[in-house]
């Protein structure tokens, strides 16, 4: 609260970002990437790029929200360079593809129970809590491809050209994304409920 009220009245000195923005812009590095030391290097980044080209804040916003827009790009090219040191997840994905969905390539019975009202609990901050959590257990890559794609709202083509990967691969990726997150998802439902 305290940090827009900065930003209406006065452009801050860089001196002072850490101070007023590092909570916030962590806190949203940090539910991307997964990662605090992650986080915490675009974060340094974010503030370098800042000072580096402090020049090209024309006040036309806030500068919390001009250093947003640095981070969610250092977050962008984090996640590429990540893309690109890891390998292929292993076998584990398809023994988990083989437990949720049948040789028809229909989801088991019992196996989506958490979505039956997801248009309801998608709204909720605990869902996506979970869905965050979740993200941590997945592989980077499969991970990187559901953020940009579903959290950060990119398109097909922008997240292909991010990640250096084809379409196809994308289209792997997300699946495999959705299903390592519907079965951690369904499992933290499950728990909830008593099962």
């Amino acid at each position: 609260m305290e940090e827009s009220v900065i930003d209406c009245k006065q452009k801050l000195d860089p001196s002072e970002w850490v101070d007023a923005y590092s909570d916030y812009l962590y806190r949203y590095a940090l539910s991307r990437l997964r990662d605090a030391n992650a986080a915490e290097e675009s974060l340094q980044e974010t503030f370098l790029a800042g000072i580096k080209h402090h020049s090209q804040f024309q006040g036309l916003g806030s500068q919390r929200a001009w250093l947003l827009g640095i981070l969610k790009r250092k977050v962008i090219d984090y996640i590429r360079s990540r893309s690109r040191l890891k390998q292929v997840a292993d076998d584990s994905e398809a023994e988990l593809e083989n437990r949720l969905f049948d040789e028809s390539g229909f989801w088991r019975q019992g196996a989506n129970r958490w979505a039956v009202e997801s248009g309801r609990q998608l709204e909720s901050a605990e869902l996506w809590q979970v869905v965050r959590e979740c993200l941590s257990h997945i592989p980077d890559n499969q991970a990187d491809a559901f953020v940009l794609s579903v959290m950060e709202g990119m398109s097909t083509e922008e997240v292909c050209a991010e990640l250096d990967i084809t379409q196809s691969n994308f289209w792997v990726r997300l699946h495999r994304a959705r299903l390592h997150l519907a079965h951690c998802v369904s499992s933290h439902m499950h728990a909830d409920e008593g099962f």
